[in-house]
């Protein structure tokens, strides 16, 4: 019996802690709610003079904290005042672009790049981008880029995505081809298909090949259809390249200025040939990336085995060479004797 006291008397001790903690956790939930009001009144208010000052959304002190919506709030807002729907509905899309991934720095740069859209717009673009298999980071630096996409009809973006999939950009692979031509939500529908059309029709590439073609070359979006199909000839017939080099290479990002100046080059040094039909070649060729994907300086070097001096020359005469070439109308082997003594003077007065 007399432990039986001892217990009860032990339980009444704690009572008094008990709701000593619970009055704690009421007030801090007060002072809570009271913060939120004034936190959207200020960004409401910012909204309405067109521009969202959120510098102080980078302060360390609030990315530490566990409630990171509440803490982009907090930083956001100052004065009190009733929460209306509109401040309700920021408050959310915030939330929700927290639970996405994107940092308080994110967040902040997204509701400035275009003041005068929606937020709930913002966000849609947002998650059709996160859907199609984006991580922020990308979303971020496309929205960055282009700005002008949160501003595009949301079933203009479903449907252009939808669109994306078919081609088999999704699942991750459109992160290389909206930093590239992030554009690609904004172009016409005529024009993608141009060029899809080229590769596929004019090109011969199949299916999986421009799949690959667009992901690792999406600048090839931008070029007109007539110079792509024009590129992809010069690889096929005068330098020999089989489909899969020119996918594998990525050989189409490159202009077709810097691929001729470098080729004719190389072939005039007698470095370079094109492979007969069989593919075989009397020298050993260089590789691709030997040619295209270094420096000017390290081409000329180690690829070339000349001089700066020498190059800067032969880039002049086959100017000319093609400037008389689109003046005259020839073709190229017509155009190139135009300039032969010129050039047999400029490679016979070589070591």
């Amino acid at each position: 019996m007399a432990v039986l006291s001892l217990r009860v008397f032990d339980w009444h001790r704690y009572i008094p802690l008990t709701w000593t903690h619970i009055a704690k956790q009421t007030l801090h939930f007060g002072e809570q709610k009271r913060t939120t009001a004034s936190l959207l009144h200020k960004l409401t208010t910012a909204a309405d003079e067109g521009s969202l000052e959120l510098s102080c959304v980078r302060c360390k002190k609030y990315v530490q904290e566990p409630n990171r919506s509440a803490n982009l709030t907090r930083c956001l807002l100052e004065k009190k005042c009733p929460i209306d729907e509109q401040s309700v509905g920021l408050e959310k899309v915030i939330s929700s672009l927290h639970d996405m991934g994107f940092s308080d720095a994110h967040i902040s740069d997204l509701l400035n790049m275009q003041p005068s859209t929606n937020p709930q717009q913002l966000l849609d673009i947002v998650s059709e981008l996160i859907l199609l298999g984006l991580n922020p980071e990308p979303v971020y630096v496309a929205l960055k880029k282009s700005p002008q996409l949160l501003k595009l009809p949301l079933a203009q973006m479903k449907k252009r995505s939808s669109y994306l999939r078919k081609l088999g950009l999704g699942e991750g692979k459109l992160k290389r081809v909206i930093h590239g031509c992030p554009e690609i939500f904004t172009m016409r529908q005529q024009d993608i298909d141009g060029i899809v059309g080229v590769l596929k029709e004019k090109c011969l590439f199949t299916v999986q090949q421009v799949t690959e073609i667009l992901h690792r070359c999406p600048c090839v979006l931008q070029e007109d259809p007539g110079e792509l199909e024009y590129k992809f000839q010069y690889a096929y017939f005068r330098m020999g390249i089989k489909h899969q080099d020119v996918v594998k290479t990525e050989f189409l990002q490159f202009s077709i200025a810097k691929i001729k100046q470098r080729h004719i080059y190389l072939e005039r040094l007698g470095r370079y040939q094109t492979p007969d039909k069989k593919g075989q070649t009397q020298i050993l060729n260089p590789l691709l990336k030997e040619i295209l994907r270094v420096s000017e300086a390290e081409f000329v070097a180690k690829t070339a085995c000349s001089s700066a001096e020498e190059f800067e020359v032969f880039k002049k005469l086959l100017a000319r060479e093609e400037e008389k070439e689109s003046e005259c109308g020839m073709s190229d082997d017509e155009s190139t004797s135009l300039d032969k003594d010129e050039d047999e003077e400029f490679f016979d007065g070589r070591d």
